[in-house]
């Protein structure tokens, strides 16, 4: 859960969002040493009378200068790739939850359950209770194992929507007639926020979502609880 005063990113919640976390600050610091680099070289310019003609026509500098922006990109792209294709593999999952978006709340289908549906419903200020977060409370959470390789199908019934929840690095739109897919595994129990992250409406800032993540034995008390 994000507070006021952050400047980083959630704590992350899957191997994923690790992943991405790790990117993150491998490409931030590649972007650190090329600043320091430039504002350096500036210093220099700004400092030095430039008198020498071996800095006028070097054919050395020109090399460098064209060949380590190469070396750069490709030490960034690699790991850039090996993520997107982490986060696109969906390997026999254990367990299929089907959102669908509306203006403005969401559905869940619990596909390998049966008879296990239902909306999820922003709770109005008036009615929250003592811990809730205003605007990021829903009367029905989605409820997930944790250590458990689900597979999210996504999708619209009306206008085009995006479920988006940034502790387990997951951003996805959802587009009427059409489905999308993406996967996640909770590594700990706990409670996760999201919203609706493309502007749907009116009420696009009500749409929040809600991902609790309990040990199996308590999941399994939840879906006999909903299913009875």
């Amino acid at each position: 859960m994000a507070h006021p005063t952050q400047l980083g990113f959630q704590d992350a919640a899957s191997p994923i969002m690790e992943e991405l976390l790790h990117f993150h600050d491998h490409a931030l610091m590649a972007v650190l040493l090329i600043s320091m680099l430039v504002l350096y070289i500036i210093s220099v310019l700004m400092t030095t009378k430039l008198s020498s003609t071996n800095t006028i026509d070097a054919q050395e500098i020109e090399m460098v200068w064209t060949i380590m922006p190469a070396i750069i990109l490709i030490v960034i792209a690699l790991p850039s790739l090996r993520i997107l294709y982490l986060m696109d593999e969906v390997n026999n999952p254990d367990m299929t939850v089907k959102t669908v978006g509306h203006q403005w709340y969401w559905s869940y289908e619990y596909s390998d359950f049966t008879d296990l549906n239902f909306d999820s419903y922003m709770v109005p200020t008036k009615d929250l209770e003592p811990g809730h977060f205003r605007l990021l409370e829903v009367d029905n959470r989605m409820v997930t194992p944790i250590g458990t390789a689900a597979r999210i199908l996504i999708t619209a019934e009306d206008v085009l929507h995006s479920w988006a929840v940034p502790a387990l690095g997951l951003k996805s739109d959802a587009i009427p007639g059409r489905l999308n897919q993406s996967s996640f595994l909770i590594a700990h129990p706990g409670v996760y926020y999201g919203q609706c992250s493309e502007i749907c409406g009116a009420n696009h800032s009500f749409m929040p979502i809600v991902i609790e993540a309990l040990p199996m034995t308590n999941f399994l008390n939840w879906v006999t609880t909903q299913t009875s």
